[in-house]
Parts: C-alpha cells; structure tokens; sequence
C-alpha cells in the first residue's frame, strides 16, 4: 500500500481493509460496504500540425516531466468534456484557440503520482499567435524528423497514431 492509497472510508469513517472483490485487491469497509476503487485519472492531449508538418510542443512548466517537451495537454475537469478539456488546455499552454479536427486514440500511462492517467488524444485545427502560457516554459513548432524528446509514451503514441492516420 502506498501513502496515497485510501486509510478510512470516506462514507463512514472506519478503517479500510484489504480485501479480495471482484477477483482484484481492493480497499473497502467492513462497516458500511464501500469500496474503495481506484480509476485511471482523465486527460487530453491536442496534436496540433501546420500546414508544412510541424509538430506543436510545450516546454513543461509543472512536474510531471517539467522543463521537457510534451504535447499541450491537461486533465479533463468534472464539468468538461473530453474535448472541451483538450481546447482549454491548448488556449491555456499555447494562447492558441482550436477546433477538433478528430480523435486519434485514448491512451493508458503509467504515472508516478495518481497510479495510471487515460489520455484522450485529438487531432486539432489551431490558430492565433503563439504565446506559452503560466505552466508552460515555452511552446514552438518541430519538424517530425527532429522531435525532442519527449517523456510521455501515449504523446509519442498520439504523434505517431496521428502521422499515420493522417497519410
């Protein structure tokens, strides 16, 4: 058990146990019945090309991965929709307003700090001036033969995904 993992049950107040349920694991009370399940955390990630086949990246301003290059990219809020969240977080990192173009895939990463995140990525038209926002150290366009490396596997799955659905 990690210090992130749930100690009392937010029903109740008891204690969680360990316990075997559905075939899995999982924190529940013996006291109430809840259990404590534990769901990949949702984002969005915009792949945004120009015309000439440039790549859109930011510079990470906030960990994870701060100070390198990822797509624009965020979690998705509870009141938002999968493509809302990828449109706030491109205005947000880039200053650049877009339109979903399509979705490329969803992606499951590993992540240090919630476990497992489900990325959902898009394919976006986007247009204004290029401005890095308050979490973003930077953001520019590269041309896919001279990517830097980028840290998120489902990123470099989306670039690759996209490239391919976009031939």
């Amino acid at each position: 058990m990690s210090e992130k993992d749930f100690l009392f049950c937010v029903r109740c107040g008891a204690e969680l146990v360990d316990k075997r349920i559905e075939g899995r694991i999982r924190r529940s009370c013996e006291s109430c019945g809840y259990i404590a399940y534990e769901n990949p955390v949702p984002c969005s990630a915009a792949l945004v090309r120009k015309e000439n086949g440039q790549i859109l990246l930011v510079n990470r301003g906030v960990e994870p991965a701060c100070g390198k290059w990822a797509l624009p990219s965020g979690f998705i809020e509870i009141d938002e929709t999968p493509w809302a969240a990828c449109i706030r977080e491109l205005k947000e990192e880039t200053g650049l307003d877009g339109n979903i173009i399509r979705l490329i895939g969803v992606y499951s990463q590993k992540s240090a700090l919630y476990k497992n995140v489900l990325i959902v990525g898009y394919e976006v038209k986007a247009k204004g001036k290029l401005i890095p926002g308050s979490d973003s150290l930077d953001a520019a366009f590269f041309p896919l033969e001279n990517l830097p490396d980028i840290p998120f596997a489902s990123h470099r799955k989306i670039i690759q995904d996209g490239e391919s659905k976009a031939q």
